[in-house]
């Protein structure tokens, strides 16, 4: 790319420190999002499903089991929960902390009415699975066409 001669420019008019403060910005964001989590980006949900049920797993390592809530309405699907944060011992001083801790919830909506009754959830190596049965009246159902 050429200079503009005396005026500190790229060719074009961009101006690279303008340009550079932008980039510095935009990464400023994305880090402090692992950083601090906002309630709708933590924690991060796979959803997959079929015609019966939905499958939804999450990495929430460094949480007990007991302080998970699960909460199900209609086709809203509600996880809370909370991570204590870390002590450090008597005389040592964080040098550095990234680690989030506090509380957090996050709600998505399902593809269909799920059956509240037979929610079933799992916690194993910091992941949990949910499993979300489709309600029955919801599925779809096969129409026999009869003759006259």
């Amino acid at each position: 790319m050429l200079w503009t001669t005396g005026l500190g420019k790229f060719a074009g008019g961009l101006d690279p420190w303008s340009q550079l403060g932008c980039m510095e910005n935009e990464m400023n964001r994305m880090l402090s999002r692992y950083a601090y989590p906002t309630s709708s980006e933590f924690p991060a949900f796979n959803v997959w499903g079929t015609n019966d049920q939905v499958i939804v797993t999450s990495e929430i390592p460094g949480i007990e089991p007991s302080s998970i809530d699960i909460s199900v309405s209609g086709t809203t699907l509600t996880v809370r929960g909370l991570r204590d944060p870390e002590q450090a011992e008597k005389g040592v001083s964080y040098h550095r902390r990234e680690r989030w801790y506090g509380k957090f919830s996050k709600t998505i909506e399902l593809p269909f009415t799920i059956e509240a009754e037979k929610v079933e959830a799992r916690f194993s190596k910091g992941i949990l699975y949910i499993t979300l049965p489709r309600s029955e009246t919801e599925k779809p159902r096969k129409v026999k066409v009869k003759s006259a």
